[in-house]
């Protein structure tokens, strides 16, 4: 079990700064190469896909206005519309909303970009937290470095279904030999690249129950950092936000988030649904699949909403 000194280390012991140059922004994305993304795509045995997603409640979880305009050529302006077809066509209509929404948190599933958290006051590659503006966001290492989306190997690492329970309890924090019995288990091992997504159960416990309140929950335990940077994971997802809370460490809040994003550069899929992916893993025999990952490319933002497909 690492000290909170052990796991302060890690913010040099496991850094990816300068590794890919001073000014890069992927961080562990570098490691999906073209070759990782070939062999991702050869993962794809069934042809059966599923979304490791949660539907966005509207309008619990997001502010949402919505227009239904029957008979566009009824709306008020349309008269002054340029185009003769818009003014005369009395069939056609539409509806659009206008939407907004806090996706960080507890139960939105979303991508993490590096610019998210800062240790000292600073970002990924050494980056001083000034260069995030309130009016112009993040002018280093935002989600759209990620714009041509994140293509790999996706490996499912049941460990609920490894300890033989429906979901781990909150505080319950998951370890690297947990990560390896599931390997071993499961017939597969994490490769250079891969996307890790770990199964503490919680996704079974909220379709059942609904999403838990506070701030107790299962995830990474922090000592698996050194376990993810060996095996030069790319991407690591949950179906909790990542670290088991309480993390175990008075002055660390939340080690994975801040070790990963800060120091190594390792993007976070956070608050992922992964009953779909499990039963379908689990019906086939198969535990990897080629995962996609497409962040909306909003500027200057910390992350993204995102739908992550498995492909088995």
């Amino acid at each position: 079990m690492p000290t909170q000194d052990d796991v302060l280390g890690y913010f040099d012991t496991l850094s990816n700064w300068g590794r890919w140059g001073d000014d890069d922004e992927l961080g562990t994305l570098n490691h999906i190469t073209d070759d990782v993304r070939l062999a991702a795509a050869r993962a794809v045995r069934h042809g059966r896909s599923v979304s490791c997603a949660w539907e966005v409640a509207v309008p619990e979880e997001m502010e949402r206005s919505t227009t239904a305009c029957p008979c566009a050529a009824d709306m008020p302006g349309a008269e002054h519309m340029p185009a003769p077809g818009f003014r005369n066509d009395r069939r056609w209509g539409f509806s659009n909303e206008r939407l907004g929404i806090m996706f960080h948190g507890n139960t939105i599933t979303h991508l993490d970009s590096p610019c998210h958290i800062f240790w000292d006051g600073t970002m990924y590659n050494g980056r001083s937290h000034s260069m995030v503006d309130a009016a112009t966001g993040s002018a280093w290492a935002t989600v759209t470095a990620a714009a041509n989306g994140i293509m790999t190997r996706g490996v499912l690492l049941d460990v609920a279904k490894v300890r033989d329970v429906p979901w781990l309890e909150p505080g319950e924090g998951v370890f690297p030999e947990d990560l390896e019995e599931a390997e071993r288990r499961q017939g597969v091992r994490v490769r250079p690249g891969d996307a890790v997504l770990l199964r503490t159960g919680y996704g079974r416990a909220r379709h059942e129950a609904g999403p838990a309140g506070g701030f107790t929950q299962a995830g990474w335990h922090a000592s698996c950092l050194p376990w993810l940077h060996e095996r030069q994971v790319a991407l690591i997802g949950a179906d909790t936000p990542q670290d088991v809370q309480p993390s175990g460490y008075e002055d660390v809040l939340m080690p994975v988030h801040a070790v990963s994003l800060v120091a190594m550069g390792l993007w976070l899929l956070d608050n992922c649904d992964l009953e779909a992916c499990a039963t379908t893993a689990a019906g086939l025999g198969q535990w990897d699949f080629h995962l996609a990952v497409a962040p909306v490319r909003f500027a200057g933002t910390s992350g993204s909403p995102v739908n992550p497909i498995a492909t088995f």
